[in-house]
Formats: structure tokens, C-alpha cells, sequence
């Protein structure tokens, strides 16, 4: 079942995220770009939950997925200096933004993510997008490269402990 997600979600969506980002992090980032990931990544930015553009899967009664979109200019979390802010964006301008997928690692290759991205998608286009970008991790590249986002450059996020985090930033027309 999707769902907007609520703060009440709170626990539960980094509970998915940290374990997400530990185990499917684990075949594409080193051991200390790995626990970066977990440390400064896989959190929950409550703006995205606060603006109500962020989705929640349930199954079975367990959260099993989230992530969300953004009609602000912050790309990424992990470095705040880089990652852009709250300024909101203009539709039609500037392209929205996916950001914070997460899919539970027992529930993976589901098509999970996928449907939080197709929702993602409809709802920035409903609210006047006609693109949408994204910084995507590593583990993520695959999913979004066959929902026909396109690379447009390799990008290294510098974390807050000075690890980088080797990501792709990607764009796609709505």
C-alpha cells in the first residue's frame, strides 16, 4: 500500500533507510563510504514529510519502502553546504526533485521503489514539473537508468566525517 508518508513514520523510515543503505550500499561502496552512507544519508528529512510530498510502502503491516519528491532546490542530504537549500523551485524552470529512496533490503527487487518513483513522477508533473532530477547513490543507478533517467555527470558527495561518496546526478523529462 502506498501512502503519503506522516512523522509518525519517523522511527520506522530510518529504521528502512539505515538497513537499505547498509546492505545494498555494501556491493557498491567501500567500508568507510559505506557507513558514511548510512551515517549522513540514509536519514529522514522531515521538510520532505512537512511539504507532504513524501510516500511510505507498507506490506504485510511493516514499512517496507519510502521516498519522496521536492519542489525545493535541496538535491541531496549528507553535505548541506552542497546539497542546495529550501528555496521552492519554479515549475516549469527548474526541475523537480527525487530524493530519499529507500527500499528495505527483504523487500527489494519488488518493484517497490518503482512505484514510488512513478508516484513521484506524477505528482511533481501534476504540480506543473516537466523534469525532475536526482543525486543518485550507487545502488540506486540501476533503477533509475531503466525508468529512463539519464546520467548527467558523476558526483562525489563530501560528507561531514570528509568521506566521499561517489553518486550520478540524473535528470529526466516528465
Amino acid at each position: 500500500m502506498l501512502r503519503g508518508a506522516t512523522l509518525a513514520d519517523r522511527d520506522a523510515m530510518e529504521r528502512v533507510m539505515k538497513a537499505s543503505a547498509a546492505e545494498l550500499g555494501a556491493a557498491f561502496y567501500d567500508a568507510r563510504q559505506n557507513a558514511g552512507f548510512v551515517t549522513y544519508v540514509a536519514v529522514v528529512d522531515p521538510q520532505l514529510v512537512q511539504d507532504g510530498t513524501y510516500f511510505a510502502v507498507e506490506e504485510d503491516g511493516e514499512l517496507a519502502a519510502c521516498g519522496g519528491w521536492s519542489k525545493r532546490d535541496k538535491l541531496f542530504t549528507g553535505n548541506e553546504a552542497a546539497a542546495g537549500g529550501a528555496r521552492l523551485l519554479v515549475p516549469g524552470q527548474d526541475p523537480a526533485r527525487v530524493r530519499a529512496m529507500f527500499v528495505g533490503p527483504r523487500f527489494a527487487r519488488r518493484g517497490l521503489g518503482r512505484r514510488i518513483l512513478e508516484a513521484c513522477e506524477a505528482a511533481a508533473r501534476a504540480a506543473g514539473f516537466t523534469e525532475v532530477e536526482l543525486m543518485a547513490t550507487l545502488p540506486g543507478v540501476p533503477l533509475y537508468e531503466v525508468a529512463g533517467y539519464a546520467r548527467v555527470a558523476p558526483f562525489d558527495v563530501a560528507l561531514p566525517d570528509g568521506t566521499l561518496l561517489p553518486c550520478v546526478r540524473m535528470r529526466k523529462a516528465l
